[in-house]
């Protein structure tokens, strides 16, 4: 499986993405939905994404916070964050955001598209309280009910090509599409010869056909919980000159 970035950074931009929505929320008082479609829609949210160590771990939860309201042309007034006892809903959604954007390599604004963060804190009861493997498995869930399609039908279906049109063109037996397209076969496990010659046919890149999601291993070595009570969110306020 390939990751967003080093997992060397997980933990930090996890704690960072948690604070900047807590921040966003319970400090500057924007709605959720509202946060959270600023962040996605950001260039902060692509390098985020991308694991630049300048944005998920050379700033504060309050600064991303700060430069998602600066590109997006919003108020930004300094505030002192709040520090709570408990960790609020909106650190969670964060935290666990942050994990599985890292798990799966999709964009945030991929996962919001399919899963909006409104239905992301309806999970926070019970999942704040499990393994983070078991947020991952429910997002997973939730995003193909939502995108029932795998990426090699969506491209296949928008080059207007049939399976049997694709088999031809691209010298992969039609059998072996089928497979791929219904999931019976991982196509994550193809060789890289056979991704090449369909990524040919439909003029787009290898790892636009690999499915982005995270299989369960037995031995994996569990992520330690998310951090509940008696651990005070310390969301560093460094003031910046905007």
């Amino acid at each position: 499986m390939i990751y967003a970035y080093d997992k060397l950074y997980l933990s930090v931009a996890q704690k960072n993405l948690a604070c900047m929505l807590d921040y966003m929320v319970n400090n500057l008082k924007y709605p959720l939905e509202t946060a959270w479609q600023w962040f996605c829609m950001s260039n902060t949210a692509s390098r985020f994404e991308r694991g630049d160590c300048s944005i998920v771990a050379g700033r504060s939860g309050v600064e991303i916070a700060y430069e998602v309201l600066r590109e997006t042309g919003k108020p930004h007034p300094k505030q002192t964050p709040s520090y709570s006892y408990n960790r609020s809903p909106e650190y969670w959604i964060g935290w666990a955001l942050a994990y599985y954007q890292w798990s799966t390599s999709l964009s945030f604004a991929e996962i919001n598209q399919a899963i909006p963060v409104t239905e992301v804190r309806m999970l926070y009861t019970p999942y704040h309280e499990m393994d983070i493997r078991q947020f991952v498995d429910k997002m997973n869930e939730l995003y193909r009910e939502a995108k029932p399609e795998t990426n090699l039908k969506e491209l296949r279906t928008f080059a207007n090509l049939s399976q049997s049109e694709l088999a031809q063109q691209s010298g992969v037996s039609v059998r072996t599409i089928q497979q791929y397209e219904q999931r019976r076969k991982d196509i994550n496990k193809a060789q890289t010869e056979t991704l090449l010659k369909i990524a040919r046919v439909l003029v787009c890149k290898v790892e636009d056909l690999v499915e982005k999601f995270r299989c369960k291993k037995k031995n994996e070595k569990k992520q330690r919980p998310f951090p509940m009570r008696g651990e005070l969110c310390f969301c560093v306020l460094e003031l910046v000159i905007i």
